[in-house]
């Protein structure tokens, strides 16, 4: 078990390599992944069963996570290397060409942790489903978890598979929002109101739970929930409030960093925020 404190300094050396791996290109999305670094890390450093030195696309006997929001992959890629699926010093090749590390995750170069592309939103619950599915045919009594966008849920197939997860009793799978209510043309309210998702969710029949998404302790506490809840014939949500650019203050309270790279000064001044803890890259 990794301790509290541990996990909140693994947090902040992910969002160091979000903003270094951005600002390097001049190309990627940091808002959303500055604003899910402590979901990723609790999910990854505490929470999943997996053996990094063992992958297989099959997932068989271990926890699977699949990036429905695929334009946060800075986060899962600096993620996937600090626990151990490929070199840390691979995330210097992010979005470069010939690079594993792609804009939107890949598995054509056979990128270990990625099991399907991403990026085209409102197709990664489908997938996570239909994994969640094989576990259960199969007696595999691991979880499937997925993220999505809350502007994500303006797409009409992730409830199509929402409703899939109900009708086949697909209690092995967790969906996490990140509900930090901003898009990249603005809050989720102006251009598409999303309505109140919790009822929205329990209408469809899903376990619906809430938490804040960057508290780590709070964090950890509702993704236990959410496995022990697991196996009651009903898929779960976690509605995941996050504030998009979290720990840069002139990156949060705008949906303005959903896409822009920080130039030099930008980049300096934000790191200045986050302490170095566990080692750049």
């Amino acid at each position: 078990m990794t301790s509290l404190e541990s996990l909140k300094k693994i947090a902040t050396q992910v969002r160091r390599d979000i903003l270094r791996m951005v600002h390097a290109q001049a190309s990627g999305h940091p808002g959303g992944s500055l604003g899910t670094a402590d979901f990723f890390t609790a999910l990854y450093f505490q929470h999943m069963q997996f053996n990094p030195a063992n992958f297989a696309m099959d997932g068989k006997d271990e926890d699977m996570f699949f990036l429905s929001n695929g334009h946060l992959s800075a986060v899962w890629y600096s993620v996937l290397a600090r626990s151990g699926f490929f070199p840390i010093s691979e995330l210097a090749t992010f979005r470069t060409i010939n690079s594993r590390l792609q804009g939107h995750p890949t598995n054509e170069e056979g990128l270990p942790g990625i099991r399907v592309a991403s990026g085209s939103l409102g197709q990664g619950v489908s997938v996570a489903a239909g994994a969640a599915l094989a576990k259960k045919l199969n007696n595999d009594p691991h979880i499937v978890y997925c993220l999505t966008g809350d502007g994500e849920l303006q797409e009409g197939q992730i409830w199509e598979a929402a409703m899939f997860a109900v009708h086949q009793q697909i209690d092995n799978l967790v969906v996490a929002v990140d509900y930090n209510k901003k898009q990249i043309d603005g809050p989720t309210d102006s251009v598409l109101s999303l309505g109140n998702l919790t009822a929205k969710w329990e209408a469809f029949g899903w376990i619906v739970l809430e938490c804040n998404g960057n508290d780590m302790e709070k964090l950890l506490i509702c993704l236990t929930k959410a496995k022990n809840l697991s196996g009651q014939s009903k898929p779960i949500v976690i509605l995941m409030h996050t504030e998009m650019g979290m720990g840069v203050d002139f990156m949060m309270g705008t949906h303005e960093w959903h896409g822009v790279a920080p130039n030099d000064e930008q980049l300096s001044r934000a790191l200045a925020q986050l302490e170095e803890t566990i080692g750049d890259y």
